[in-house]
């Protein structure tokens, strides 16, 4: 029998619009002097499609259950070829970084083509230094940023050396009769309509207990709906802007050591420097605290490896009404810590269980009109931004002999919420990848220039300049 998506997976094909491509992207920016024997796009598409039956997800599509009773489900895709999804891009001179950005940004900009698997892997040459970069996407209903991080080992090693794979025994996904598909269908979506139900009960009791809490004086984490009207959040359209950024792992580090702090408060805190400033820029800094969609990994550890979105939202404040970048930080600890005690009151799989229940005949419909109506220009945002901190290797990586000199992830932008800040420790290093809806955030650069300097501010306030 084919494996069936998760409910919390098809919402991400259901959301998806012709202005709200569901990709979850990726760029690794490469050195190929260190490939033994010379690079050549030749050989670098042949390592990525020699490695591909590593994730069975990636050769094969998705197809809809007989009348949508149901999420569809997975089939091998008789006709997969590696030429549909590795291609080779050249950019023209200088090939800087902001070119590759907006190389990327048009690549993300453009959903997938559902009649195939849902990916596309680009080698990018022409890019100043010599250096060459992967630039890819994956259908959000594939992965999430911890899944899509478990991606590397498939296709990247731990020497210049490629080693030898020797691909998985993996059992054939075909598509059963339509009787047979439409029986299992009904029965599964009975039990996940029980179990969403369950969850929906536990949302009620939860938002009763931080509502009590709250009232006795505990301190609160984000709360959405609230969220005041910025430049980032409205309607969108299809265009996109994307933004590179690093900060030195070893200076974040000391700024946690310094204060007690954890690592994902500091970030948090630097990002709400950032955004303060751009706000600023703009004559457009609300008077409280911007919200943040911060997505938060349930995955068990015997579920690492499989590709699926398997998350949790925590919403955080983001203190960008503070002018003070050390009080900033002790606001976002305290904060970080309430949000983290809502959401294990709300519990860690009950995002998962309640999307059971959404709708596959009626959701992406209705969501198609909010998206034409322009209906994200009239209420209040639910949340400002997004912003992920996704764990990567600690060492140098190498794809196809080629070293990794950065790795910068991002995820999607949704109507109403153009801004999204994803973060990856990578060699020392934290990458940035910043990624706006162009109809809200023109110039994604703009945002990432401010990243440094909030770095630094937060350094000196702590005593660490």
């Amino acid at each position: 029998m084919p494996q069936r998506l998760s409910g919390l997976d098809a919402a991400f094909l259901y959301f998806e619009t012709r202005s709200m491509p569901m990709n979850v992207a990726f760029t690794a920016v490469l050195d190929p002097s260190t490939v033994p024997g010379g690079y050549s796009f030749e050989e670098m598409r042949s390592h990525i499609a020699a490695r591909v039956p590593l994730v069975p997800k990636l050769r094969r599509k998705v197809v809809d259950v007989p009348f949508r009773i149901h999420h569809p489900v997975w089939v091998d895709d008789a006709d997969y070829r590696p030429e549909h999804h590795i291609h080779l891009a050249r950019l023209d001179p200088p090939g800087d970084e902001r070119a590759l950005a907006d190389f990327v940004a048009d690549l993300v900009s453009r959903p997938l083509d559902r009649r195939r698997p849902l990916w596309e892997f680009w080698v990018v040459e022409g890019l100043e230094g010599g250096h060459i970069a992967l630039a890819g996407k994956v259908h959000h209903c594939v992965v999430d940023g911890v899944s899509g991080a478990d991606l590397m080992p498939a296709f990247f090693g731990l020497a210049p050396e490629p080693e030898p794979i020797e691909p998985p025994q993996t059992p054939s996904a075909t598509l059963p009769g339509e009787l047979e598909l439409l029986g299992w269908s009904i029965a599964d979506r009975v039990r996940g309509t029980v179990a969403g139900i369950g969850a929906l009960g536990r949302v009620g009791w939860a938002t009763d207990a931080i509502r009590r809490l709250r009232l006795e004086g505990e301190p609160a984490g984000g709360t959405p709906m609230t969220a005041p009207p910025t430049p980032y959040n409205g309607a969108i359209t299809a265009g996109r802007s994307m933004a590179f950024g690093r900060l030195p792992l070893d200076g974040v580090k000391e700024i946690r050591q310094a204060t007690g702090a954890k690592l994902n408060d500091v970030v948090l805190t630097i990002t709400a420097g950032a955004l303060r400033a751009h706000l600023l820029d703009l004559d457009a800094l609300p008077d409280q605290p911007l919200v943040a969609a911060v997505p938060v990994s349930v995955r068990r550890e015997d579920q690492f490896g499989d590709l699926n979105n398997m998350v949790a939202v925590m919403f955080e404040p983001l203190r960008t009404e503070v002018a003070d970048p050390r009080r900033r930080l002790e606001l976002t600890t305290a904060d970080s810590a309430a949000a983290k005690r809502e959401q294990q009151i709300v519990g860690k799989s009950t995002l998962v269980q309640l999307t059971e229940m959404v709708d596959p005949l009626t959701t992406g419909m209705v969501w198609d009109l909010y998206s034409r109506a322009g209906m994200a220009d009239r209420h209040r945002p639910a949340v400002n931004a997004v912003v992920s901190n996704v764990p990567g290797p600690p060492v140098p990586i190498y794809l196809g002999g080629a070293k990794a000199l950065r790795l910068y992830p991002m995820g999607p932008v949704a109507e109403s919420m153009g801004l999204n800040l994803t973060v990856m420790s990578y060699d020392g290093h934290l990458d940035i990848g910043l990624l706006t809806a162009s109809a809200l955030v023109p110039d994604a650069w703009e945002v990432v220039e401010h990243v440094e300097a909030a770095y630094a501010a937060l350094r000196q306030a702590v005593g660490l300049a």
